[in-house]
């Protein structure tokens, strides 16, 4: 089980010195990748000119320009909801970047009441994510929201 709240705290700390959003979501990446089993790509999108675009990540090439209301990450900017997809496969619309992906997890990122980006992770697994993982995630974005500048 991934203990999030350490993985939170290490984030904010190395947050401490750049609060710029691309060396902390650079090392947030990372942090996830390290600390998580069982993922292929860890990673954010952010919002520009009304669409999401590729920001700093850790895994395979992925897909750069995602539209809002299309895929997962899409779909979370759409709704500005948590979306947590135990089978891609099955997902209306789905955008596969990666073949090997299986089942994901997208998490809006907020700053001034808007979504700014979304922090997106995918598993070869099915099923991978549970409400535990949501819970836990949910709270690392909430600190990178607490920090980061644009």
């Amino acid at each position: 089980m991934t203990d999030y709240k350490l993985l939170t705290e290490q984030m904010k700390a190395l947050a401490e010195d750049e609060k710029w959003f691309v060396p902390v979501m650079s090392n947030a990446s990372a942090i996830l990748y390290d600390n998580m089993e069982d993922l292929n790509w860890a990673g954010f999108y952010i919002m520009r000119d009304g669409a999401l675009v590729l920001g700093p990540f850790q895994g395979k090439v992925a897909c750069i320009n995602i539209p809002v209301g299309k895929g997962v990450c899409g779909t979370a900017v759409a709704k500005d909801e948590t979306q947590l997809v135990e089978d891609v496969h099955q997902f209306p619309g789905h955008i596969a970047c990666d073949s090997a992906s299986n089942s994901e997890i997208v998490v809006p990122i907020h700053k001034d009441g808007k979504v700014v980006a979304v922090l997106d992770i995918d598993s070869p697994k099915l099923a991978r994510f549970n409400q535990d993982d949501k819970a836990g995630l949910e709270e690392f974005v909430k600190a990178i929201e607490e920090v980061i500048y644009f």
